[in-house]
């Protein structure tokens, strides 16, 4: 190869770095400022291909989507005086990249500490002038609404950052307060089992008096109805024997001998001392029965 061509392919290759360095391209979801020798010279570059300075622009791309700052979580106090830690997170995005680049040199952990500072003292001022009900359950809409409104004013100003949403994630008691709500919760659980037991004690023992009254009533009734029954009993049984000693008064007479024998000699040491003229052995001595 020749030093003509040499030359030539040479200058088509600065010509092609010069080129490739004078170009440069911005997202659709990107901000971006321009830099000569550290000083700013373009800002909010639109997205697109844009040309610059070979060596001494110096182009700074940043994330111009929606972004989140998580919040450590920090204690503030309510009007009652109650302390709370409150959990929380930022959503947030570049508004004024101009204001963004100059105020935080286009760090984005160093602007989500900012806005958060600003957040945890406009929180500290919220909470301040509510109650514990409110900020937990009764206005806290209302709460963030105002925090967003307050915190917007002096972001976009400042930081060239708009606050998209402010949501605070958890709101608990510290650790020494929650131990003790559950202690106290824990107090009443037991003393509403315990009220629950003696009710179950006192319905059972309820229980248990109407079974034995209705115990006593049953067996009442029984005994009534068997005395009952053994009257109607004795009563049929005393009309047969007046029927038949109506019919055979002396079949009749024979019949009550024989169980008058019969019960005085069931035992072995039955001992009777009688005359033998007696009527019991009428019909022993007479089968007739004739005295």
């Amino acid at each position: 190869m020749s030093t003509k061509s040499l030359l030539g392919l040479n200058g088509v290759l600065v010509v092609i770095a010069v080129f490739s360095s004078s170009v440069y391209i911005v997202n659709q979801y990107e901000r971006a400022v321009v830099l000569r020798f550290g000083a700013l010279v373009k800002s909010d570059v639109k997205p697109g291909i844009h040309l610059k300075v070979p060596l001494t622009d110096k182009v700074r791309r940043f994330d111009g989507r929606l972004l989140t700052a998580d919040m450590s979580p920090e204690s503030f106090y309510t009007v009652e005086n109650k302390r709370l830690v409150v959990d929380s997170y930022i959503k947030w995005r570049i508004k004024d990249v101009d204001t963004y680049y100059r105020t935080t040199s286009g760090d984005e952990r160093l602007a989500a500490d900012r806005l958060g500072q600003r957040v945890a003292d406009g929180l500290r001022n919220q909470f301040g002038r509510r109650t514990l009900h409110d900020v937990v359950s009764g206005k806290r809409d209302e709460l963030m609404a105002e925090l967003k409104t307050t915190i917007n004013e002096s972001a976009n100003t400042l930081l060239g950052i708009e606050v998209i949403d402010i949501r605070v994630k958890r709101i608990d008691f510290p650790p020494e307060v929650s131990q003790s709500v559950f202690a106290r919760m824990a107090a009443d659980r037991e003393k509403e089992a315990r009220e629950y037991r003696a009710q179950g004690r006192e319905q059972a023992e309820v229980i248990r008096a109407d079974a034995d009254r209705q115990k006593v009533v049953l067996e009442a009734n029984a005994f009534r109805d068997a005395e009952r029954l053994r009257g109607e009993g004795d009563a049929k049984a005393a009309a047969i024997y007046a029927t038949a000693y109506n019919k055979d008064p002396e079949f009749y007479a024979f019949m009550r001998s024989l169980n008058a024998y019969k019960k005085s000699f069931s035992g072995k040491e039955d001992l009777m001392v009688l005359d033998p003229k007696s009527d019991f052995f009428r019909y022993l001595n007479d089968p007739q029965g004739k005295k």
